[in-house]
């Protein structure tokens, strides 16, 4: 990883075609990925957007500033050598989501939940065959195992370079049909994050907003901003 802490060496990057997809290179080198494979992406616009945050970086490089580039990383080193693994592990979500667990009180903050969540639920149900299950309270409850198997379905469908896009939108929200909806523009990743912190949204006006918290949303917020842009530009 020794590259991430080099300075500027390169004074151009630029996007260009290459064998199996698009490339980045500096000053004519191609850029190759942490684990050193090369950084071959699907569509141009990905490679454009990957060659212009290398192009913003000066002195030290600064990989938070870069989110196309790590997540194409991801999707190269950390999703394509265990696809099954990864989406598995994103499946999983659908056994105990978000939406699935409502509040037993009280009654203001249940009807924001049903009012948010139950339409989302529905267009699940239609979308991919696949009804969920509500209870109120936190005790795990049991899903139809078609509807499990066909949210994972949908992941498993997906290749590595969105599956690695979708690991954030399920992972900061906490629902894999929330990520699906986004995925499939039924939602945008600002309207699934207002759903996915109704309750964080509830406490917050009961108790005022604890600030080392809301830098913490933020930056979970941006992150899902930048997992939705990085879907788009799979191509």
């Amino acid at each position: 990883m020794s590259a991430w802490s080099a300075k500027r060496f390169w004074k151009q990057a630029a996007a260009s075609a290459c064998d199996g997809g698009f490339t980045v290179t500096l000053d004519g080198r191609a850029v190759k990925t942490p684990a050193k494979a090369p950084l071959v992406v699907p569509s141009l616009a990905m490679a454009e957007a990957i060659a212009l945050e290398w192009d913003a970086q000066s002195g030290v490089i600064k990989p938070d500033t870069m989110p196309v580039t790590r997540a194409a990383n991801s999707a190269l080193d950390k999703v394509a050598p265990q696809f099954a693994e990864v989406a598995g592990l994103l499946a999983a979500y659908g056994e105990t989501d978000l939406l699935c667990y409502r509040a037993t009180a009280p009654q203001e903050l249940i009807d924001r939940q049903a009012q948010g969540w139950d339409p989302v639920l529905a267009w699940a149900a239609q979308e991919f065959a696949a009804p969920l299950l509500v209870t109120a309270g936190v005790v795990p409850i049991t899903q139809p195992q078609a509807s499990t198997q066909a949210l994972s379905q949908a992941l498993h469908q997906l290749d590595n370079f969105r599956l690695a896009a979708a690991h954030d939108l399920i992972a900061i929200t906490g629902s894999l049909v929330l990520a699906l909806a986004v995925l499939r523009q039924r939602l945008t990743a600002a309207q699934a994050w207002e759903l996915s912190r109704i309750d964080e949204a509830w406490q917050n006006e009961l108790w005022g907003v604890d600030e080392e918290a809301a830098r913490l949303e933020a930056y979970k917020q941006e992150a899902l901003f930048a997992a939705e842009r990085f879907f788009g530009l799979c191509g």
